[in-house]
């Protein structure tokens, strides 16, 4: 792990809910989950999220960070955006996916194209490029992996920075719906951790092929989150 004092700084505002790009409003699934009461307790919560994690975050955004990463330090755009266009096709979710490309538009402007990059390397020009004008989608993951690499995040940084703002999303999300109180989300929280850093390590060599997406029933939540008459979310 690296103890550079930038990288470390760029790991914990990239892992913000401060940050600026919309994730506040997706819960993934999860308000409907609630709505619908499948979640009863915090056992339940963090069975839910733990579960997020090894069937959708790990198999799926991890391995597009990863590979995002490696494919921004060796300047192969190629790979990019062979790597954002898998992202896609494994997203079945409408909502899910337009999350992710609005919150990926808002991080590229934020800190790709935005006053404080310093460099704008030809890589992250030609990206930016591309998602601008509409010929790869820009999933929030893939541009996290290539804006964690240009900040001196190692993978395994830029991983556990993305899958601990993940969870900690979805706990925000739970305490707003208001069946959960700040001790209880701390709790889950803490109890999580292992799993984060198990996921991570789990898949952080996986090839771009092998990024798939298996969490049957959070997608068709996601889907009935779309037609919901009560909605807090985005997602």
């Amino acid at each position: 792990m690296s103890t550079d004092a930038d990288a470390f700084l760029s790991a914990l505002r990239l892992s913000d809910s401060f940050l600026p790009v919309g994730s506040y409003t997706a819960s993934y699934g999860l308000e409907q989950y609630i709505n619908e009461d499948w979640i009863e307790n915090g056992e339940d919560l963090r069975e839910l999220i733990a579960a997020y994690l090894r069937r959708l975050v790990g198999p799926c955004e991890t391995v597009a960070i990863a590979n995002a990463h490696a494919a921004s330090a060796d300047s192969d755009l190629e790979r990019l955006l062979a790597v954002d266009e898998r992202l896609r096709a494994v997203t079945m979710p409408a909502e899910f996916r337009e999350s992710s490309t609005k919150a990926g538009a808002k991080l590229s402007e934020l800190l790709l194209t935005g006053a404080e990059e310093p460099d704008g390397d030809e890589l992250s020009t030609a990206f930016v490029d591309a998602i601008e004008d509409g010929s790869t989608p820009g999933h929030y993951p893939v541009v996290f992996g290539v804006v964690a690499e240009g900040r001196g995040l190692s993978r395994l940084e830029a991983c556990l920075a993305h899958a601990y703002s993940f969870v900690t999303g979805l706990l925000g999300a739970a305490q707003r719906l208001g069946r959960f109180g700040h001790t209880e989300i701390q709790d889950a929280l803490e109890d999580l951790q292992p799993t984060i850093e198990a996921v991570c390590e789990r898949h952080l060599e996986d090839d771009i092929a092998a990024m798939s997406s298996f969490a049957p029933l959070a997608e068709i939540m996601g889907m009935r989150h779309e037609r919901a008459g009560r909605r807090l979310f985005m997602s």
